[in-house]
């Protein structure tokens, strides 16, 4: 079927970059799915993408430039409504034959089947496969249509609507041109090069060289992953015994902003370094997209590195304009700076009575006195000063008042950190301040020292409670509020630090500190339940086994730090050759007492009758103290091992022994046997979650 390589590309006006390379790559998995649904595919390889600041191109290999033959079955109508009483057809069935070209004849030859409910006619039948050039443009078209984009612009006098204005369209099959016609242009062989080093018009001879003739003629290297790699190469090479700071966001937006990347080397005044860092470094990466230097000990140089587009003769000409608009920025971050520490943070306390945190919760300068009191309160309960901690809570947020912040928000808390030193504040005050947003993200490191600790755990739970309290909880993918984080960052602080911190108190705590009417009753045990679902989550994605951590957390465990050692008891319990047949029992005795809605009970020595059971509650007192003490000493796994010492006596007790028996009192005892066993048995897991070895 004469298959070759189609190319297919969008010249455009400048994509917005961050963007380039998801819609290329949906742009290409579009187009293959069209040529796949018209069977016009001979091979299953996946499509490249191309994507420049002016071009959106996918090349797919193996496109046939007409699909085999297919045997179609096609749905005609229900019997009933096809023949009238004497088995003759109606005008519905003429009319349908009649528009495909079909005699009534042709009805013997079709297939009856029941469908459903009803007996119905299909026909079956051979179609010529469609031609490429037939099909392309709306396979591209439908492709279009379906590209990630969230504001579509029009240009011209015409109705096209694109992410940019279209300027040129190629589609190539090989060396043929396919008519494909979209946005009002039509397409052809031409492409274009670098907007100033390469040829201008450039004639793609088959759709195969096309990467190659834009390197070679053009100026362009089309390839996003090749430019980005080529990128990086040489920025490790400009910076030689230098580090350089190379966030892989930013690397992906100079690579969408360039077609013919060249790294450059620039310098600016070592005077900046006076102004903290991280601020030096946001206004590089952010507002220039540059590159810092960084020494062996992570100093910020007065040196960095820039991406051009272009390979000057002159790139002297280019460094030194992008060191004078740099002078700017930087000059900018240094008077924000100087101007901010003219006011002490506490002085700016007042103003957060003026930002509003939500309109439902108040303002900032009332969470900063909900965080001030929750803080004091858990560093309480970690042995900190309470002082202290109540004092980074109150000065936490001023910085959100600063020029600094409001010029680069993703600076709050660093330069609160800053503020506080210079206003003379505790080493520890201005730590918890900087540290009291992390972890930010997956990953991220933890606040360091319970006061900071108990700062950030405040944070998050007052955000966690106060959010929720007002009936904005998350919903399906939708989470505009960050909770899913905060919760996260509140379990990995409890479980990662060992925080010996009741997680149900804590809630109940936060709650505490809003006013009744703020927010509802219920609102701990919503979000307890809300972040136990986020604890499953976490611990799966540990690499935890799925029933293992059900095992752990249906019990609801409120010592969020006591969950690891818990999981690795159960992980190393059932390895016992006891485990599978003890999680058996454990199951069999939930649905026996849930069924007779028993409750447990004192065990009457003198109902037990028969030898298993008497056998049982001596290994049951035998058992428990030795389990309780190692519960006291936390040692998890080896209370499991020692209740699996009872499988011998719990298999026989479930062989001989019959409890739902008639007689109520010898039935209630046996129950209250039962529900000690499951009491001890679950007493680090619920050992019923367990499935068997081998099963799912």
């Amino acid at each position: 079927m004469n298959a070759a390589t189609l190319l297919i590309e969008l010249l455009t006006e400048e994509l917005p970059p961050k963007a380039l390379a998801r819609l290329a790559e949906a742009l290409a998995a579009q187009i293959r799915e069209g040529l796949e649904r018209e069977h016009l595919l001979e091979a299953h390889a996946p499509p490249t993408w191309f994507a420049t600041p002016r071009r959106l191109a996918v090349s797919v290999s193996g496109v046939r430039a007409q699909a085999p033959e297919q045997t179609v079955c096609e749905k005609i109508m229900p019997v009933a409504v096809a023949l009238d009483a004497q088995g003759q057809p109606t005008p519905a069935l003429l009319k349908k034959l009649a528009a495909r070209g079909l005699t009534p004849e042709a009805v013997q030859g079709f297939e009856r089947r029941m469908d459903g409910k009803s007996e119905t006619f299909f026909r079956r039948y051979t179609a010529p496969g469609r031609r490429l050039a037939d099909c392309l443009a709306g396979i591209v078209e439908e492709a279009v249509k379906k590209l990630p984009i969230p504001k579509l612009m029009r240009w011209g006098a015409g109705e096209a609507e694109f992410v940019r204005p279209v300027h040129g369209i190629v589609a190539l099959h090989g060396a043929e041109v396919l008519p494909c016609d979209l946005f009002g242009l039509e397409a052809g062989r031409a492409t274009r090069g670098h907007r100033f080093m390469g040829e201008g018009v450039i004639t793609l001879p088959h759709a195969d060289a096309y990467a190659e003739t834009l390197r070679s003629r053009g100026y362009v290297e089309p390839d996003f992953a090749a430019r980005r790699e080529r990128i990086r190469a040489d920025l490790i090479e400009a910076a030689g015994a230098e580090q350089v700071l190379m966030p892989e966001a930013l690397l992906d937006e100079v690579t969408a902003l360039t077609e013919w990347p060249v790294v450059l080397k620039g310098s600016f005044d070592a005077a900046f370094l006076a102004v903290p860092q991280e601020c030096l470094i946001l206004s590089m990466q952010s507002h220039q997209r540059y590159f810092p230097l960084l020494d062996a000990n992570g100093r910020l140089l007065p040196r960095f590195l820039l991406v051009a587009n272009l390979a000057s003769p002159e790139p002297e000409s280019i460094v030194n304009g992008n060191e004078r608009v740099l002078r700017a920025r930087l000059a900018d971050a240094r008077f924000f700076f100087e101007q901010d520490r003219k006011t002490r943070l506490e002085a700016r306390l007042p103003r957060l009575d003026e930002v509003v945190y939500h309109n439902r919760l108040g303002s900032q300068g009332e969470r900063v006195r909900r965080l001030m009191r929750l803080s004091a309160a858990i560093a309480r309960e970690l042995k900190a000063d309470e002082a202290l901690a109540a004092r980074a809570a109150q000065l936490a947020k001023a910085d959100l008042t600063t020029e600094m912040v409001g010029e680069f928000p993703e600076l709050q808390g660093v330069m609160g950190r800053y503020y506080a030193l210079h206003d003379g504040e505790d080493d520890r005050v201005a730590e918890a301040i900087a540290s009291h947003y992390q972890p930010r993200h997956a990953g991220d490191r933890l606040p360091q020292g319970n006061i900071a600790l108990s700062v950030a755990l405040a944070d998050r739970l007052d955000q966690l409670v106060g959010i929720f309290g007002i009936g904005l909880s998350p919903t399906g993918d939708k989470d505009p509020f960050a909770l899913r984080r905060a919760a996260l960052g509140v379990l990995r602080m409890l479980m990662e630090a060992a925080l010996p911190l009741d997680l149900m108190q804590l809630l109940r705590l936060a709650h505490a500190q809003f006013d009744r009417e703020q927010v509802a009753d219920s609102t701990p045990v919503d979000v307890f339940q809300f972040m136990l679902d986020r604890l499953r989550v976490y611990l799966r994605e540990g690499g935890h086994a799925q029933d293992e951590v059900e095992a752990v957390v249906v019990q609801q465990p409120t010592r969020v730090d006591r969950v690891p050692a818990r999981l690795a008891a159960v992980a190393e319990f059932r390895r016992l050759p006891e485990a599978e047949a003890l999680a058996a029992a454990n199951k069999r005795i939930h649905n026996l007492l849930k069924k007779a809605d028993a409750v447990g009970g004192d065990i009457d020595t003198t109902l037990l009758q028969e030898d298993a059971e008497r056998q049982l509650h001596q290994t049951l007192l035998s058992v428990r103290p030795k389990v309780e003490a190692r519960l006291a000493a936390l040692d998890y796994t080896g209370a499991l091992c020692e209740l699996a010492t009872t499988r011998a006596a719990v298999d026989r007790f479930f062989d001989e022994v019959m409890v739902m028996v008639d007689e109520p009192l010898l039935r209630a005892n046996r129950l209250a046997l039962l529900s000690e066993l499951a009491r001890l048995l679950n007493c680090v897991a619920d050992i019923s979650q367990l499935s068997p070895r081998g099963a799912g």
